[in-house]
């Protein structure tokens, strides 16, 4: 079984947030197991090797070309190409603080146990998130 990741650096947040792409960019990437993930998050991408992986799940048939595209249909992929200090690095994306503010509320209010209040969007959400975005 694959397993699909969410990772994010602090130094690379900083970075996007002053080259104008804003402070929420994570890395969502496939690979086939979870010694690989942890092998790749160590060793980092784009130059900087503080990731911390945030978020990991197995799933079944699936490829990291997929996981991107889906995701890039509702996100805003960071071009590796166009910033060189990606590195080639290829799955960054800049997240809407917005879409996943809205994802959660929009689950809460399906429960009806809990009264709607504005909700506090922590880094794991938006792993979360991307995840369920990503995987068909």
């Amino acid at each position: 079984m694959a397993v699909i990741y969410v990772a994010r650096s602090a130094a690379l947040t900083k970075w996007a947030s002053d080259v104008g792409q804003g402070k929420h960019t994570y890395k969502l990437g496939v690979l086939d197991d979870d010694a690989a993930v942890k092998a790749a998050v160590e060793a980092g991408w784009g130059g900087e090797t503080d990731w911390k992986l945030l978020h990991a799940q197995e799933v079944a048939d699936l490829t990291e070309e997929d996981a991107l595209a889906k995701l890039g249909r509702r996100e805003k992929t960071i071009d590796p190409v166009y910033y060189p200090r990606l590195k080639g690095a290829a799955g960054i994306f800049r997240i809407g603080l917005t879409n996943v503010q809205n994802s959660l509320l929009v689950a809460k209010a399906m429960t009806a146990d809990e009264p709607l209040v504005e909700v506090k969007v922590k880094p794991k959400d938006i792993a979360e998130y991307m995840i369920r975005n990503a995987v068909p």
